[in-house]
């Protein structure tokens, strides 16, 4: 194995602050150096994205009065992708009263991430989460409520508490609203200036440090360059390797992958999140999956029939005929238990020939029993839109019939290698939200994803950048600065290769067989044998797509074909390090379940003398093998054990 990839020297976190775990962000903001208001007027932020990490970060840090520039690929930032999110967002505030506190959902999320994330990190979300909510109820999202007044909670997967607030089924877009709301006040104030239907396709590092991005207007064509004295990359996941997703089809990892080209470190590429509430494929032209909220699971049972090749109508097999699989294995948590868990249980049954629907991919998500227990109207207060969605994609009632759910790849745990200031190994160069490794560990809790956007954007970024920028003004960087020039020249050079080719070969039909290869060999289930054999069809793939490819078109316009491309080339190097990750990690943990690593009952075996460490991953340089470095994990806090649910 070790001919995939070289060990480095291990690396550490220098800036998480040591002594009692809930003293340390208090800690680190008061240490962190400060930069007066006359003097922040003088620096400069880049932000690419606008999703709720990106929106949130630009539109605090204009507040404070730097001079920021953004960048999203959409023609608004209200279409980033955050706006799917469906469930809920945690916080620790206990208003049900029913236990949860800080220290709980800082247990629950380092359990939930199978012991793979840092204490010190994912105590300071906990923190933050409570401010979160405080934040977003003064801008006016529409969190629901109970017929009280007082902001509702519900539950969602790995916790026994009800600390989920949600908007319907649609709170990553009240979320990202209120943020939009906030940065375009920065936009009229002319503390942010907004750069829509931009891609960043490099970044421009300059004495060692991050100084810019050269970006093309995706609309004419237009390769530019932008500069200042530090970078943000909000740019989101890399499910869309996978092809099939319930990320929008414009999703990629190109931001963050040409970051890591240039020296910034790739943490834990291989921790995907399968979500185990999806509608299921229904059949080879389809582009993406529509994901099912996990909220569903609160009132939802999910069950297959006891027999193998059952096809009745689910509504005609008796009760006694039915296996609540989740409720039978793991009755403390139930339908509740962590999405890494469902989806694999969802699996085991589907290849037990147990699945329902076309092909045997399914199992059913029934809502009977909520309906006879609180009424028709109170299951369409809570999930109506879902159910609507459910019913214009599919064609069926889900009131009168059982959903029809299969797991599908939704969120990366993965990326960019950072520490407690969110600066990844370039200076300069900080990583927020989903485009980061730093709290998830090898598996994210439901309705965490938009905690961390929104704690990393408004509240932790915000107080560790003026740390580096305390340093600053730099110096003056444009496009005479060589670096810059070269990383222009290298943008022009891969567009005119990709415009050449004029193969016979669709891009799509080179990520459709990528994504097959990655769902085979690197999904639900990985060994040994698989991930050898998609490393070495990966590379096979890739070399006839830079042969092969036929790109239409030219730069000099509005070309989607040219976008697809440089994002699928970019998903190929991306995926040949998922599967040699995959590879070096023996031991099966979260999301990532190897199943020469497994307990007698078929649960994830991790094995903590060793693999407790992040793998964060050095671009080795174009042909050569990536280099590993390791950071130990220690837990002083959360006891490390086998989890279990039952």
């Amino acid at each position: 194995m070790k001919d995939l990839y070289i060990e480095g020297d291990e690396i550490r976190d220098e800036k998480a602050p040591a002594g009692p775990v809930a003293e340390r962000w208090d800690q680190r903001r008061f240490s962190a150096k400060l930069v007066n208001p006359a003097n922040r007027r003088k620096l400069s932020v880049i932000v690419v994205g606008t999703g709720l990490a990106g929106a949130s970060a630009a539109a605090t840090l204009g507040e404070a009065g730097y001079q920021v520039k953004s960048f999203c690929y959409q023609d608004s930032p209200r279409r980033a992708h955050s706006i799917a999110a469906q469930g809920g967002i945690n916080a620790a505030k206990n208003y049900r009263n029913d236990g949860d506190s800080i220290y709980r959902l800082f247990y629950d999320t380092v359990k939930g991430g199978d012991f793979r994330s840092r204490e010190s990190n994912v105590y300071r979300l906990s923190q933050v989460s409570v401010e979160i909510i405080d934040q977003c109820v003064a801008q006016g999202v529409p969190f629901a409520r109970e017929y009280g007044g007082l902001l509702d909670n519900r539950s969602f997967g790995g916790v026994q508490v009800s600390r989920t607030f949600y908007a319907r089924g649609q709170t990553g877009q009240q979320l990202l609203i209120g943020a939009y709301q906030a940065l375009e006040r920065q936009v009229q104030a002319g503390t942010v200036e907004m750069n829509t239907r931009h891609e960043m396709l490099e970044l421009i590092v300059v004495d060692g440090r991050a100084r810019g991005i050269v970006a093309r207007d995706m609309v004419t064509g237009e390769i530019e360059t932008h500069f200042a004295d530090a970078v943000v990359l909000s740019s989101g996941g890399y499910g869309n390797v996978f092809y099939l997703s319930t990320n929008a089809m414009g999703c990629n990892v190109t931001a963050t992958w040409r970051a890591h080209r240039k020296g910034a470190y790739f943490a834990n590429p291989c921790y995907t999140q399968i979500h185990p509430t999806c509608i299921p494929v229904s059949g080879d032209y389809q582009s993406k999956l529509t994901l099912m909220s996990e909220s569903l699971r609160n009132d939802g049972r999910i069950w297959v029939p006891n027999e193998a090749g059952d096809t009745r109508d689910p509504r005609e097999i008796p009760e006694e005929e039915r296996d609540y699989y989740l409720e039978r294995i793991y009755p403390a948590f139930g339908n509740l238990v962590p999405r890494d868990i469902a989806s694999r249980a969802a699996k085991n049954v589907c290849d037990e020939g147990r699945g329902v629907g076309p092909g045997g991919l399914g199992v059913y998500l029934d809502f009977a029993d909520a309906i006879k227990r609180l009424g028709r109207p109170a299951v369409e207060a809570k999930y109506g839109n879902l159910f609507d969605m459910y019913q214009r994609i599919t064609g069926e009632n889900p009131y009168e019939v059982p959903m029809r759910i299969y797991p599908a790849v939704h969120y990366t745990m993965g990326g960019l290698w950072v520490d407690y200031d969110l600066q990844s190994s370039i200076p300069g160069l900080f990583v927020t939200g989903e485009a980061n490794f730093s709290d998830h560990g090898a598996n994210r809790l439901g309705a965490s994803a938009l905690m961390q956007g929104l704690a990393d954007g408004y509240f932790v970024l915000p107080n560790t950048i003026n740390d580096y920028l305390a340093a600053g003004p730099f110096e003056e960087v444009d496009e005479s600065t060589p670096e810059a020039g070269e990383a222009a020249e290298a943008v022009r050079a891969r567009i005119d290769k990709l415009l050449s080719i004029n193969g016979n070969r669709t891009v799509d039909s080179f990520h459709k067989e990528l994504g097959h290869i990655m769902w085979d060999y690197c999904g639900m289930e990985r060994n040994e044998e698989g991930l050898r054999k998609a490393v070495e069809r990966i590379r096979e793939l890739r070399e006839e797509f830079w042969q092969n490819v036929r790109v239409l078109g030219e730069n000099e316009e509005l070309n989607q074909s040219l976008e697809k491309a440089g994002r699928v080339a970019d998903f190929f190097e991306l995926a040949e390090l998922m599967c040699i990750d995959a590879l070096h990690r023996r031991e099966s943990c979260g999301g990532h379940f190897r199943s020469e690593s497994q307990t007698e009952d078929g649960e994830a075996l991790r094995h903590d003398d060793e693999f407790a460490y992040v793998a964060a991953w050095e671009f080795g340089g174009t042909g050569e093998p990536p280099v590993l470095r390791k950071e130990p994990l220690e837990y002083e806090y959360v006891e490390m054990k086998q989890r279990s649910y039952k």
